[in-house]
């Protein structure tokens, strides 16, 4: 058993997500950062939809009672393991009785906790992620609390070995960030001037920025006529712009329909970058392509295959 000490400022627990209910109004949910986390599961040899923790901002205090070992990837939340600094990206032992401990995060903003054999909790909808919008998933639907306890289950694929992992593949989080974005599929309810302000602007991460979206503040983008549209589907990445013109990217929370006009979506490679931006960090815009992010999302895959070759002891 993990006893939760103290929870931190917004701590879930998440796997890949919960899919193929949109349809039905269920959001898909899963870790914000979907590298960091999948990463951290290849560390410790756990099979790729195994449950961790997400930490948000600031994390928490964890006792083991058992001897464990686990992996921590994402954002630099300074952990000390019985006081003692251990690095991110990396993957070593909590002894029996050791107390993890994490505080603000130095760089990024999102902080990932594996365990051999992930967290085990009720599968809801096929998957153990949280969503706390609508209460399920994860521990009781919610955020940890002081003196939760969390049980680790058997989601293991595969031997592995302790180790930091190796620095090119590990992202570099900044506060000010580029993101690609595809145009469409309402890009024709903005003239050039609303786009030409869109591309050539830097937008700062607002304070209402959470797992449901990513509020942007900066030069208001104008649309040709009205803003409202019939409400339709909406998915990770789609960039909202309602009347007042200030950006909205969905996130993994995000509702399931909308009727404000999209005027494109950010590409899926990039949206680990977007999650691991704070409140006052800033983002630019970069035109993109099909093309480029199919090659960015098999870069990715490409990175999966050679950690788990690298990590896997045979």
């Amino acid at each position: 058993m993990i006893t939760t000490i103290e929870p931190g400022l917004f701590t879930t627990i998440q796997d890949q997500g919960r899919w193929g209910f949109q349809a039905y109004g269920m959001p898909i949910s899963g870790a914000m950062d979907r590298y960091a986390s999948q990463v951290a599961n290849l560390l410790v040899g756990n099979r790729p939809d195994a449950a961790v923790l997400e930490m948000t901002g600031t994390g928490g205090t964890f006792k083991f009672d058992e001897k464990q070992m686990v992996a921590v990837c994402g954002g630099d939340m300074q952990g000390l393991l019985n006081h003692m600094p251990v690095p991110n990206w990396s993957v070593f032992i909590v002894p029996r009785r050791g107390i993890l401990r994490f505080d603000a995060a130095v760089s990024g903003y999102r902080t990932y906790l594996a365990v051999r054999g992930g967290f085990e909790v009720p599968v809801v909808l096929g998957s153990r992620s949280t969503c706390t919008p609508v209460k399920i998933g994860g521990h009781e639907g919610r955020v940890l609390r002081q003196g939760d306890v969390l049980h680790v289950g058997q989601d293991m694929e595969c031997e592995t070995r302790l180790g930091n992992l190796a620095d090119g593949y590990i992202p570099q989080y900044a506060s000010q960030v580029q993101l690609r974005v595809i145009l469409g599929p309402q890009d024709t309810m903005f003239g050039s001037a609303a786009l030409d302000a869109f591309f050539g602007s830097s937008y700062k991460v607002t304070k209402q920025s959470d797992r449901t979206g990513y509020r942007l503040k900066g030069p208001k983008i104008k649309h040709l006529g009205s803003a409202d549209i019939i409400s339709e589907a909406v998915w990770l990445g789609a960039i909202q712009v309602p009347v007042h013109g200030m950006p909205f990217i969905m996130t993994a929370d995000h509702q399931t329909t909308r009727g404000y006009a999209k005027l494109g979506s950010v590409i899926r490679g990039d949206l680990p970058k977007l999650v691991q931006t704070k409140p006052g960090d800033c983002i630019r815009f970069l035109r993109s392509t099909e093309e480029e992010a199919i090659e960015v999302l098999q870069k990715e895959q490409e990175s999966y295959r050679n950690i788990k070759q690298e990590w896997e002891m045979k």
